[in-house]
């Protein structure tokens, strides 16, 4: 037992839910019309004081104002293992199936959030050549996920504990593990954009402004009760190597008591040795006690930034196309930290936190007096920005989106909408992603409704749902055990829903 050195823990806490697909910060869902159609880069509306809006120009001279509400419902799934080299035909060999994993050793952790409330306003005043406009929107995040069993990377290095004891004499034949481990975080991107559009002739326009950001995560999680079977007891490991530092202080002082009686020096001298000796093992315990005791974190981050954002809109026959450009915004965000056992967090540090650029592309073309058809792409500049730890260099690309839609009016008074968006990240061969913080490319269909209620007032309802591919993620890991090197095969299957409500009301005056 006086070689025993056990592991170090980590806790990162970064998993935020993003209530729709975008770049890797951004939500673009920010009006009910877009979820009802997606491809809104080149259409005129008020909703285009996000999407399109040098198009906005193009709305009646007055004011004209939109509020909308979305709930928005998703999961996040990983499928974690791992097989330890050298160790085939021993219990050993796959750690998970030791707590809750299956016979491949994988086992599953999932998280589920729900956002009920997800707001946005718009708002724009027309005056001949010059428009104005404003929005709020939570361009990021959304809402708090939690993973009420931990995630895999924490459980990793608990899932060695049967291994290490079994080598100092302190396994079972029936050997097993049990933790418990919770996480959960809460992202919200807070955007609040200015502008102003000009009408450089009837069919042209063209747009400047900038958004304010503002940017709140809080992280709390912990590791605690962590349990061993221990000579066919399932012990507290915590508890366990307390007791026995003890046992070793009572040994030390008979000792002590033993060598100040002792009359012959070198009988003094074996009991001073062994004192030596158990005081080192203690020493050892102690450490390897306080690696195993519970841990926890608590901590909040914000920050700001400032985005410009320009955009052109033209219209041609039955043609408009619209066209946008924010700048990539450089950001830090400060950690206020409450509790941080990971050493992980410390309280004032600041990380960089980007919000990508974002390029957008969008035309729409009227089929007949009553049906439109638009398509749009986006760019975003995820490789462009700066990231903790530098993980924007580990992608392969920049995400990239394709978005399609359609929009019939059956009556003067009611329309009907439908749309397809395509978002391929570039995960390349998934360094970039972890259990912690992952996206993967997806498909949305999403469709809905535009009924007046008044001259002029129109209700807009609509309902999208995502399909997120599957990213399996394979690399090595080595852990150090009592001066020895245990290498490891790890697997990450990730994959999410997301489901989104919408009802939105729109007014002109």
């Amino acid at each position: 037992m006086n070689k025993l050195k056990l592991f170090t823990f980590s806790l990162l806490a970064a998993c935020s839910i993003a209530s729709y697909a975008g770049g890797i910060l951004t939500n673009t869902n920010q009006n009910i019309r877009f979820n009802r159609m997606f491809a809104r880069e080149g259409t005129i509306g008020i909703d285009g004081i996000y999407s399109n809006p040098a198009g906005v120009a193009f709305l009646s001279n007055g004011f004209h104002l939109s509020l909308n509400n979305q709930s928005a419902f998703q999961t996040r799934t990983i499928w974690s293992g791992m097989e330890l080299k050298g160790l085939e035909g021993t219990p050993f060999h796959r750690p998970f199936t030791l707590n809750g994993g299956d016979e491949r050793g994988i086992k599953k952790f999932k998280g589920e959030a729900s956002v009920p409330f997800l707001p946005s306003i718009q708002a724009a005043l027309n005056y001949d050549k010059w428009g104005f406009q404003a929005g709020f929107a939570i361009t990021g995040g959304g809402g708090k996920c939690t993973f009420n069993r931990g995630l895999g990377s924490f459980e990793r290095a608990v899932s060695l504990l049967p291994l290490v004891l079994s080598q100092y004499g302190l396994g079972s034949d029936q050997p097993s593990y049990s933790v418990d481990s919770y996480l959960m975080g809460r992202q919200y991107v807070f955007g609040l954009q200015f502008g102003a559009t000009y009408k450089i002739n009837p069919d042209l326009a063209v747009y400047g402004g900038f958004r304010f950001n503002y940017i709140t995560n809080k992280y709390e999680g912990n590791i605690r009760n962590i349990t061993a079977n221990i000579g066919g007891q399932n012990e507290n490991v915590y508890n366990y190597l307390g007791q026995r530092s003890e046992d070793l202080s009572k040994a030390i002082l008979l000792l002590n008591q033993a060598a100040q009686s002792a009359t012959d020096d070198a009988v003094r001298q074996q009991y001073e040795q062994q004192i030596q000796q158990l005081t080192m093992t203690q020493r050892q315990l102690l450490g390897a006690q306080t690696l195993v005791a519970d841990k926890y974190l608590d901590c909040t981050q914000t920050g700001w930034s400032i985005t410009p954002v320009i955009g052109i809109d033209y219209r041609w026959n039955k043609w408009n196309f619209g066209a946008r450009f924010e700048f990539t915004t450089h950001c830090n965000i400060e950690n206020d930290t409450k509790i941080d056992d990971t050493g992980m967090f410390a309280d004032g540090v600041n990380t960089p936190g980007d919000l990508p650029g974002l390029f957008t592309v969008g035309a729409q073309y009227e089929i007949l007096p009553n049906l439109r058809a638009s398509v749009g792409y986006h760019y975003f500049l995820d490789k462009h920005t700066h990231m903790a730890g530098g993980k924007q260099k580990l992608l392969k690309h920049n995400t990239q989106e394709y978005l399609a839609g359609i929009e019939y009016d059956i009556t003067d008074a009611i329309q009907v909408s439908a749309g397809f968006q395509k978002t391929n990240y570039g995960l390349g061969n998934g360094a970039f992603l972890s259990d912690m913080s992952f996206v993967t490319s997806s498909y949305s269909v999403g469709f809905g409704a535009g009924i007046k209620v008044a001259k002029n007032a129109t209700v807009n309802i609509a309902y999208f749902w995502t399909n997120y591919d599957n990213f399996k993620k394979s690399y090595d890991q080595t852990f150090e055990m009592g001066g020895k090197t245990i290498e490891a095969s790890c697997t990450d299957e990730f994959t999410r829903t997301n489901k989104v409500f919408g009802v939105g009301l729109d007014i002109d005056f």
